[in-house]
């Protein structure tokens, strides 16, 4: 079960963003910035007033936000470095239980990626499986970077959504 909206609202500045700071990969800045907007009627609510935050942000701010996640069965998680959503996320799409094959796969993908455009590559992996997210990784790797950084921080979005709705109730 999980906080009703009016234990959010109640909090002070500082207990709010220490709460919600991981809603968005390691960006505290997203729940500074909508604090003042509250009260929320709901978790939607809250989520649109974040994403919204992180849509108008300068580039740089989004480009950050896109970096501070980690790479999918990547390095943090093989040293154990990933955060506590991250690491329930990438479990239970499976890709804590990847061959050595998929991992060195998934690892190529990765580079390839970075390579290309400059920030990990990005999904919410819930509802998903390890071979559908390495379909996706390659998919996704012929888009052009204006294109990816739309869908990168869209996935961003969709993983908030999810977090929020494990935290929060309706």
């Amino acid at each position: 079960m999980g906080l009703p909206i009016d234990a959010i609202n109640n909090r002070s500045e500082t207990d709010f963003v220490e709460l919600l700071g991981e809603i968005f990969e390691h960006s505290p800045w997203v729940p500074q910035l909508v604090y003042p907007l509250r009260p929320f009627t709901d978790r939607d609510a809250l989520h649109r007033a974040m994403a919204a935050a992180v849509r108008q942000a300068p580039e740089l701010q989004r480009m950050a936000l896109l970096c501070s996640h980690p790479e999918l069965a990547g390095k943090e998680a093989a040293a154990g470095s990933l955060t506590d959503a991250s690491r329930r996320e990438q479990a239970g799409a499976g890709l804590d239980q990847c061959s050595a094959a998929e991992l060195q796969r998934i690892k190529a993908l990765n580079q390839a990626y970075r390579d290309k455009f400059e920030f990990p590559f990005i999904i919410a992996v819930s509802g998903l499986d390890k071979l559908q997210i390495i379909a996706a990784m390659e998919r996704r790797l012929a888009n052009r970077r204006e294109d990816e950084f739309a869908t990168a921080l869209g996935e961003v979005e969709k993983i908030a959504h999810i977090r929020l709705a494990a935290m929060i109730d309706g």
